[in-house]
This record gives C-alpha cells, sequence and structure tokens, in this order.
C-alpha cells in the first residue's frame, strides 16, 4: 500500500523542514522526486542522501517567489524526471505583523510565493497530467488559513486562498482522474519553533488536544496518503494535521 513507484514527484521547499521529510518518504516510497527549492546545495546534498539510500532525486532550482519563470525551469528537467505526475505545492514564506502596521510588499510578497507560485507551478504541470489522465496536486496550507491568527493577515490569507484555489481545480480536473487536496498542518516541530522560549512552547502545547507539538513525519504521512492510489477518490478535501488545535 502507498506505493510510488514509476511516478514522478515534485516537492518545493524541499531542501529543509517538512518540504525535506515529503521528499524523503516519497522517495522511499518508490517515486523519482524532484527537489526544488532556492538553496542549491542543500538540495544537492539530500539528492545524494536518497540516492545512496536506493532512492531517485533531482535538485531543481527554482523560486516560486519569481511565478513567471516556473515553465522554463521545468524545462531543464532531464527526460526522467520531465514528466510530473504528483505536485506538492510546499513552499512558503511568512512575513508577520498587525494590518496597521504591515507594508504592501509584505503583503504582496508573501501572497506570491504561497499562492500565486502554487497557480503558476500548477498550471506549469497541468498539461502532462491531463494528457495521461493521472495526477495529484496537494498544497502545503496551514490551519492558519482556517481559523486565522493575530498578526497574519497576510499568510492566513494566502493559505486559505489555497484552500479555494484547490477545491475549484478539484471540480475542474476531477473528469481527467486528476486529486486536488490541501494538508494544512499546525505546529510542526521545525527550526522556527526551536526558537520559541520554554514559556510560550508550555502555552502552545497546552492549546493542542493532543499535547504535542506535530513532527514533520506526521505531514509527510498525509501528503504520501494523498498522493497514493488508495486516495484515487478523494479530492477537494483539506486535511487537517494539526494534533487538534484546530477542531
Amino acid at each position: 500500500m502507498f506505493r510510488l513507484d514509476d511516478k514522478t514527484a515534485l516537492v518545493t521547499g524541499a531542501s529543509r523542514g517538512i518540504g525535506e521529510g515529503v521528499a524523503r518518504l516519497l522517495a522511499e516510497r518508490g517515486a523519482r522526486v524532484v527537489l526544488a527549492a532556492r538553496s542549491v546545495d542543500s538540495l544537492e546534498r539530500l539528492a545524494g542522501e536518497i540516492t545512496d539510500a536506493g532512492g531517485r532525486a533531482h535538485p531543481l532550482a527554482l523560486d516560486v517567489s519569481q511565478p513567471e519563470t516556473l515553465a522554463d525551469r521545468l524545462g531543464e528537467l532531464p527526460e526522467d524526471f520531465a514528466d510530473i505526475d504528483v505536485l506538492v505545492n510546499n513552499a512558503g514564506i511568512t512575513a508577520d505583523g498587525l494590518l496597521a502596521r504591515m507594508k504592501q510588499e509584505d503583503w504582496d510578497r508573501v501572497l506570491t510565493t504561497n499562492l500565486t507560485g502554487a497557480f503558476a507551478l500548477s498550471k506549469a504541470v497541468l498539461r502532462g497530467m491531463m494528457r495521461r489522465r493521472w495526477g495529484r496536486i496537494i498544497s502545503v496550507g496551514s490551519v492558519v488559513g482556517l481559523m486565522g491568527n493575530v498578526g497574519q493577515a497576510n499568510y492566513a490569507a494566502s493559505k486559505a486562498g489555497l484552500v479555494g484555489f484547490t477545491k475549484s481545480l478539484a471540480r475542474e480536473l476531477g473528469s481527467r482522474n486528476i486529486t486536488a487536496n490541501v494538508v494544512a498542518p499546525g505546529y510542526i516541530q521545525t527550526a522556527m519553533t526551536e526558537e520559541l522560549g520554554e514559556k510560550a512552547r508550555e502555552e502552545l502545547v497546552r492549546s493542542i488536544a493532543l499535547r504535542r507539538l506535530g513532527e514533520v513525519e506526521d505531514v509527510a504521512a498525509a501528503v504520501l496518503y494523498l498522493a497514493s492510489e488508495e486516495a484515487s477518490y478523494v479530492t477537494g478535501t483539506v486535511v487537517n494535521v494539526s494534533g487538534g488545535l484546530y477542531i
């Protein structure tokens, strides 16, 4: 179960955190994985580790904050990685601040990277999926896009936008056997949460029903399920991976 043999997956933001965890798991389950991010050195390291473990991976320098360049960058992929079956729109940024003091550039930068980048990349891989009549488009959102959060109006709007975008794709593409879904993580144990003070961390954990932060592997498992044949009848949905932070 949950095998991705003979499938090619593209994971953005693959150089660290959730993206790296997703890429490792998809490769472990048989997918050829295109590792996409701005940090080429990190991608080459990860590609080497995946290859050494018996998988197949190809690093691709790609910046989703420049959506007009994405189609051309995909055109540079070698033939055996060129047909993308599974797209994981994971790359994203934050530029937090209360709306009264938020700069227009911070709003634009977050929306362009988190939402427009996903639009442009999804569009770029779509024609091939339609031709092959099989595809998975999985966007990594956030529970913040479902519940909102103080100081994150731009981030929440971008992640809420992914939900509407995905539901529309699901309706458009279902007849072509292409599914579109969102994974919405809560607070996940990453380098960013490591920076929290002990008191802030304890308060955060108390707000989560399962009383712990999530692990990267929790999110990767949800992505794997949605990418697999076992999820062929699941589309247009949001998988909440927040440990009960948002219920």
